[in-house]
């Protein structure tokens, strides 16, 4: 069902950003109390890599990490959530997997709660390399990757969202917060789509004129 009003397109801007929103070790291992069913998720965030740096357009990655220190700052959100505590600072759970490594230049923030933007450098990265659109990717759909739609528009990006580039651990929740940052926060494409942007961005780069029209 869709409420008239709602499920409009902003479309996609000229000047994208990608990010890979915590596909860390610990949530792509199945040994992990964390782990999310990733599979088909690595593998597109892995085509969109590819057009992300052939475009040469900013890439993003975040993870979530906590010292000793940042335990007691998220204290209210580790009491909520104690498994979190897996993703101790210096472990393997908090780095990158290894199958969408970052490359030299891509940044991987470090963040204590849900959204990207909150406590992290990412709305200054953006706004240095003059983003207007955001490409939204990662995990959970339901939790870090809607907290950071939200945060993006509220911080005057768009939010692109490739339905293939987002998983959950629970299949009922990643459709029903799909649908709502589609109604509501941003628009949700599909991969095939974003690659084709992705694309034209390249190729407007590489005749010089440097912007591609908001579709």
């Amino acid at each position: 069902m869709q409420f008239d009003g709602f499920h409009g397109k902003a479309g996609f801007g000229a000047r994208p950003a990608l990010i890979i929103i915590d596909v860390n070790v610990g949530f792509t291992d199945p040994a992990s109390p964390l782990v999310c069913d990733l599979e088909d998720v690595v593998g597109a965030i892995g085509e969109l890599l590819t057009a992300s740096r052939a475009a040469k357009i900013p890439i993003v990655y975040t993870t979530v990490e906590y010292s000793e220190g940042d335990q007691v700052a998220a204290k209210a959100f580790i009491d909520k959530i104690p498994v979190l505590t897996t993703l101790a600072a210096g472990s393997r759970w908090v780095e990158i997997d290894p199958r969408i490594a970052p490359g030299p230049g891509e940044p991987v923030l470090k963040k204590l709660f849900a959204s990207s933007f909150f406590g992290t450098p990412l709305q200054a990265l953006l706004t240095a390399h003059d983003v207007d659109t955001l490409v939204v990717t990662g995990a959970s759909t339901s939790g870090c990757v809607r907290a950071t739609a939200v945060d993006a528009i509220q911080h005057a990006f768009r939010p692109v969202v490739p339905r293939e580039a987002v998983g959950d651990r629970n299949p009922d929740a990643h459709e029903a917060n799909l649908y709502d940052i589609d109604a509501k926060y941003g628009d949700v494409v599909s991969l095939a789509e974003t690659l084709d942007y992705l694309g034209a961005v390249a190729d407007a780069k590489s005749s010089g004129s440097g912007s591609t029209a908001a579709a």
